[in-house]
């Protein structure tokens, strides 16, 4: 039920993020069109353009935390042993949750102070802005204490132990080593068949 949650969650965050994408290409786009072309312009095209900027980048790290798709270094954990692997998991959590935590206090205290400010093109409140950080905060806290419990309960398979890759490309490499290993251990099994099979 709560992974269903967070997924749906998750969908929805990246429905958002494309949503806010295709606004920033429409008004950055337009704006360029009818500057050159019509000499006139969106007036809100550049800070609306920024803001929603703002909002992808803080959805999209959500999205990516989830899916574990922060870039790290794992040279050193992925040498450990299993338990070597969950306490260094376990701490990098409290980490990041106490950097969510810092996050949060401080975010909120901007969209508190700026709550009656005024942005100087759009008229809306500056607290938007800034309640970008409100949101990862609160959303990366919890998905980060639902992996803490995944750890703590015994959840999570050796694998999942490393949550972060040295890069895309290693990643791209580890997924294809480990589908050329399951094709091959599927080969064998194949010949073994035939070759008990009388002609």
């Amino acid at each position: 039920m709560l992974n269903k949650l967070v997924d749906g969650y998750c969908k929805l965050l990246d429905a958002l993020i494309a949503l806010a994408l295709a606004v920033m290409v429409v008004l950055v786009f337009g704006n360029v069109v009818l500057r050159y072309a019509f000499n006139t312009g969106i007036t809100v095209s550049d800070e609306v353009s920024r803001w929603l900027f703002v909002w992808l980048v803080f959805l999209g790290a959500i999205v990516a935390l989830k899916e574990g798709g922060h870039l790290g270094s794992d040279m050193l954990v992925s040498r450990l042993p299993v338990a070597g692997k969950k306490i260094c998991l376990v701490l990098g959590h409290l980490l990041m949750l106490y950097i969510s935590w810092l996050l949060l206090t401080g975010s909120l205290a901007q969209v508190q102070i700026n709550l009656s400010v005024e942005a100087p093109v759009t008229g809306a409140s500056v607290g938007i802005f800034y309640s970008a950080g409100v949101v990862f905060a609160v959303s990366a806290g919890l998905l980060l204490l639902r992996s803490l419990w995944r750890v703590l309960a015994g959840q999570l398979s050796e694998s999942e132990l490393v949550m972060v890759k040295e890069s895309e490309e290693a990643a791209e490499l580890e997924e294809l080593q480990a589908q050329l290993a399951r094709e091959n251990a599927a080969v064998p099994a194949t010949i073994n068949t035939h070759v008990g099979k009388k002609p």
